[in-house]
């Protein structure tokens, strides 16, 4: 490792012309793919493939650049195909702690080149879009309530990995992330956050109520999302159609006692239900150690069978949520999973989330578990991805979200007359609330 840490300083050193010191291989070939093209060695003369061609289909990975005014030297070229890449890997992931079970989720996971590029770009597409989500609160263009979930985004990819289309989720305000992987645009989802029509909800839901097919949202009141994912559970079992339903809540609702009713009702009824604790250490500004007598919240089922879960690997959080879903849909009844994570903003936009906790804290987390960097490290060192790869797909997502936020802030706010409507999905009552659906409503302010 130190040889090839020198071998490409110096290979940097030769085509920059500056000295360099990057701890870690991929910052290398972060900073030498600037400068360098990749091509297999017959591209020279051969003609390039569209570049919509398939991944793992043998296309070469080519990046042309001009020489830059002032570099010294020529271009230096490495020749690297996608047929080059290892297709899959295997790695030890960390053991999950069991309640009730006599087995748990293997110590082992296996992925695909495939499946890690399409992890990687979803918790980057959710990160770039909470972080510009952040920018337009600050710029008071959002308003409002808004919890952002960066940090956590391997929670959201996981599960979405293990799971179906067709399976249920609900979950709490802290609900983007999940919008996202049940199939929302980045455009719709910040549309919705600046109230226009365009957005998801068209611009009635705001942060906290956003809705996708077999996706009951973001719920503002805490822990009320629980008795309904109770609820759809039931739905599921009535019918027959051997899909479940993940509800999610977060440490803070975890002592809420409607939580313990829907846990005695899913147990007595065997309801195909993954209840999910995303602990992310603090409910608003208060630890959990100061706000609960236990925090071992995957016990707190008691008769429930529970997982606690490396919420900050994508790999674990999959592994563990397919396991939950196989307990679910062979009857066995509800069960508990803890995720152990971390959200890197405060509580909410109001909260600037270092009174409570100190930034080095927040910072360690970031050094040492972020999620992103661990599955991008983990495909880098088994060769199953180029820095170079990563790097395009970040430009690609930083495009995408900047595109989208275009569309935010210049699509227009639905006009006054849809205040009434879609509150009921078939034909209304001639009064609702003391509207009437037929008169056209004027702003007075």
């Amino acid at each position: 490792m130190k040889a090839m840490l020198a071998i490409l300083s110096n290979a940097l050193v030769r085509v920059t012309g500056r000295a360099v010191e990057a701890p870690t291989v991929s910052e290398l070939l972060i900073d030498l793919s600037e400068y360098v093209s990749l091509v297999s060695p017959a591209a020279a003369a051969a003609q390039r493939e569209p570049p919509d061609s398939p991944p793992g289909g043998g296309r070469e990975l080519v990046s042309e650049q001009s020489q830059r005014p002032g570099s010294p030297g020529a271009r230096v070229v490495l020749s690297r195909s996608f047929a080059d890449f290892t297709p899959r890997a295997t790695f030890d992931i960390k053991k999950c702690d069991l309640h009730l079970l006599e087995a748990g989720p293997p110590l082992e996971a296996e992925l695909t080149r495939e499946q890690g590029l399409q992890y990687y770009r979803t918790m980057q597409t959710v990160r770039r879009m909470e972080l510009k989500a952040d920018q337009l609160y600050k710029q008071k263009i959002i308003r409002g309530f808004c919890h952002l979930y960066d940090g956590q985004e391997a929670c959201a990819a996981g599960i979405e990995a293990a799971i179906k289309p067709s399976d249920h989720l609900i979950t709490a305000y802290r609900a983007h992330g999940y919008t996202f992987t049940r199939g929302v645009s980045v455009r719709q989802i910040l549309a919705e956050l600046t109230g226009r029509k365009g957005g998801v909800a068209k611009g009635k839901g705001g942060s906290m109520h956003m809705y996708a097919p077999h996706f009951y949202g973001g719920n503002g009141i805490v822990g009320a999302q629980v008795p309904l994912g109770a609820g759809i559970a039931l739905a599921c079992q009535y019918q027959g159609n051997n899909q479940v339903c993940v509800t999610l809540y977060g440490d803070g609702a975890a002592n809420q006692g409607q939580i313990f009713e829907a846990y005695n009702m899913a147990a007595l009824w065997k309801l195909p239900c993954i209840f999910i604790c995303e602990n992310n250490k603090y409910g608003m500004g208060t630890s959990v150690e100061r706000a609960a007598a236990s925090t071992e919240y995957y016990k707190r089922g008691d008769y429930i069978p529970g997982l606690r879960v490396d919420g900050m690997d994508v790999l674990c959080v999959r592994e563990a949520a397919r396991f939950a879903a196989d307990h679910c849909r062979s009857g066995k009844g509800p069960i508990i999973m803890e995720l152990q994570t971390y959200r890197y903003h405060g509580h909410s936009m109001s909260d600037p989330g270092v009174s409570y906790r100190t930034r080095e804290e927040i910072q360690e987390v970031r050094i040492k578990s972020d999620p992103i960097s661990m599955l991008k490290e983990r495909m880098l060192s088994n060769n199953m991805a180029s820095a170079e790869e990563f790097k395009e797909m970040d430009v690609a997502i930083r495009k995408e979200v900047e595109e989208a936020a275009q569309f935010a802030t210049s699509d227009p706010e639905p006009p006054l007359d849809e205040l009434c409507n879609h509150i009921f999905s078939n034909s209304p009552p001639l009064e609702v609330r003391g509207t009437n659906p037929w008169s056209k409503l004027t702003s007075i302010s």
